[in-house]
């Protein structure tokens, strides 16, 4: 269930026009009261004697018993509840429960208190109502709406255990601002899958991911195709910037622009500049000093590198240095979804734009000690779009794999400080990169499979008993896994280079529980091959034979599985 308290207004008979008419996009249907503050308010919408006229005096009555000075200037306060597209449809009765214990909430009218503002529920619709309100009291006094958002979002929370409806989490004031029903009209009239705001806050997040400074913020923002316009001080200081698409527009065929703090809270110009002003890099002028960029695969295994000293920092760090690295986390995601390759660049889309939300607390992060996690972005999006096969695909899974760890972290942080959404959109962001891990994980770990079952009956074996003497709590596990003969060629890959195989997997599989991960041997793979410095592309390790690597229609020959060496 969402109360949204929508911008106070200044006439009472416009709001009862629209709450009665057809709407924006014919969507109102059977406009009706459901409640109202003395149980006998007319209906326009059920009573044909009834005009809207007469219900709007009625309303606005109580302000003749306050002075100018004493009457809230914009008087027409206005909320619309609404349920989830999950939820059954309540009946009109509890609809008018429902706005009772709203109005009561918010300070409106509680029966308890005596005399309160006058007020009607309009439901026109199966899954919400709006309730309209004159801010002015029968007593002759103005309502104290001081915390009325957070009292109605309270409220909700109690109306949906009650009501068996499914139960939100609670928020804290940080999440972006949601789109307005006449936006998300206008986007099914255009025939698109989001908002303009939602579209323009994901392309800004996007442009903001690894950039230093104002110049190639603004550069990427034009890049994208947004219409971009700034707002400079008489000093010639930049204040702020908006922006637009370009085929959106208003009815008099003006771009519609939108600030940047009105998309996110942390997409402002100050905010924005706060991760700029902690990076290293060298400026002149206001001009980036050129660095090379990293080939698509070496970006993506040095930030597999970061995320794991990232981890460490949000399971054990300070609180300001976690939401630091947690923010730069959600950079890093954008600029993987950016430069993914095809099979992956969905999930890792969905990925990036539930983890939004998680981006942002009220504990203040302390920047500076992330630039490592936000260079990682940068080379992501310098070294362009991974080609999806051979080490970028190799790579690519070495990163999510890593990510996949700090963004489970990053949920149980969010989770110990009771940060209920954000908690919940970290483990969203998790379940996409899973999905996105098995799609770049399917045809390198297939090669590696067919590497390891080439390898011969007296070293399998003799892996086997390190593997034991190694990590025993879990040996067992990983030689029933699918995985174990991937596991098994790249311990081949490492001690071939010279690593001493017990140490590197003891160290692999003591840096953190594993609890999370879907297959051990899978999550090993990639921290041996990271930490040894193997290639991540398995065909890169060996020169065997192209043609008897398995297919990337099946990652695993269906006749192999469960029949693993054992010492």
């Amino acid at each position: 269930m969402v109360p949204k308290i929508h911008k106070r207004g200044k006439r009472t008979i416009g709001l009862l026009y629209y709450l009665y008419g057809p709407g924006k996009a014919e969507e109102h249907v059977d406009p009706h009261l459901v409640a109202s503050w003395d149980h006998a308010a007319p209906d326009p919408g059920r009573d044909a004697e009834a005009t809207y006229k007469q219900l709007q005096q009625l309303l606005d009555q109580p302000l003749a018993l306050l002075s100018d000075d004493q009457r809230a200037k914009p008087h027409v306060w206005h909320l619309s509840v609404r349920n989830g597209p999950t939820d059954r449809i309540l009946t009109d009765t509890e609809w008018g429960d429902i706005a009772r214990r709203m109005v009561a909430a918010a300070g409106i009218d509680d029966p308890d208190q005596g005399a309160g503002c006058r007020w009607v529920a309009v439901r026109h619709a199966d899954d919400h109502i709006h309730i309209l309100a004159t801010l002015a009291r029968e007593d002759g006094y103005r309502p104290d709406l001081d915390r009325d958002a957070v009292r109605v979002q309270a409220e909700a929370r109690r109306l949906e255990q009650e009501l068996g409806l499914r139960r939100l989490k609670p928020g804290d004031g940080t999440a972006a601002q949601r789109p307005t029903s006449a936006e998300r009209h206008k986007a099914e009239r255009q025939g698109r899958e989001r908002t303009a705001r939602e579209e323009l806050r994901e392309t800004v997040r996007r442009a903001v991911a690894g950039a230093v400074s104002e110049e190639e913020f603004f550069g990427r923002l034009a890049a994208a195709g947004l219409l971009v316009k700034t707002r400079v001080a008489p000093s010639g200081d930049l204040l702020g910037y908006k922006v637009a698409l370009p085929d959106d527009r208003n009815k008099d065929g003006e771009p519609v622009y939108y600030p940047g703090a009105r998309l996110a809270p942390d997409l402002s110009l100050p905010r924005i500049r706060e991760r700029w002003s902690a990076d290293t890099v060298s400026q002149s002028g206001g001009a980036v000093q050129p660095l090379r960029p990293a080939a698509p695969a070496t970006a993506r295994r040095r930030t597999a590198a970061v995320a794991w000293q990232s981890l460490l920092i949000v399971e054990h760090g300070e609180d300001g240095l976690a939401a630091a690295h947690i923010a730069a986390a959600g950079e890093v995601l954008d600029a993987l979804a950016k430069t993914s390759a095809a099979h992956t660049r969905r999930d890792l889309q969905e990925a990036a734009w539930a983890f939004e939300r998680a981006s942002r607390s009220h504990v203040r992060a302390v920047r500076g000690n992330d630039r490592a996690l936000r260079q990682a972005a940068r080379d992501l999006v310098r070294g362009g779009s991974a080609l999806g096969r051979g080490e970028d695909s190799a790579s690519t899974a070495m990163a999510i794999d890593m990510l996949f760890f700090l963004i489970t972290a990053a949920a149980h942080w969010h989770a110990r400080k009771g940060h209920a959404q954000q908690a919940e959109a970290a483990e969203q962001a998790a379940e996409h990169l899973r999905s996105a891990y098995r799609a770049a994980a399917l045809h390198p770990l297939a090669v590696l499979h067919q590497r390891g079952r080439r390898l011969s009956r007296p070293l399998l074996q003799r892996q086997t008993a390190i593997l034991r003497a190694a990590v025993p709590h879990l040996a067992e596990q990983v030689l029933a896994e699918e995985g174990w003969y991937a596991l098994a060629a790249t311990l081949a890959d490492a001690e071939a280079a010279g690593h001493e195989l017990a140490v590197l997997l003891a160290d692999a599989a003591g840096r953190r529980e594993l609890g999370t991960a879907e297959s051990i041997s899978d999550v090993l793979v990639w921290r041996l091959r990271r930490t040894a410095g193997l290639p991540s592309d398995a065909a890169e390790a060996s020169s065997a034979d192209p043609a008897s690597w398995a297919s990337p229609a099946g990652r695993f020959p269906r006749s192999d599985r469960g029949r693993h060496v054992r010492g």
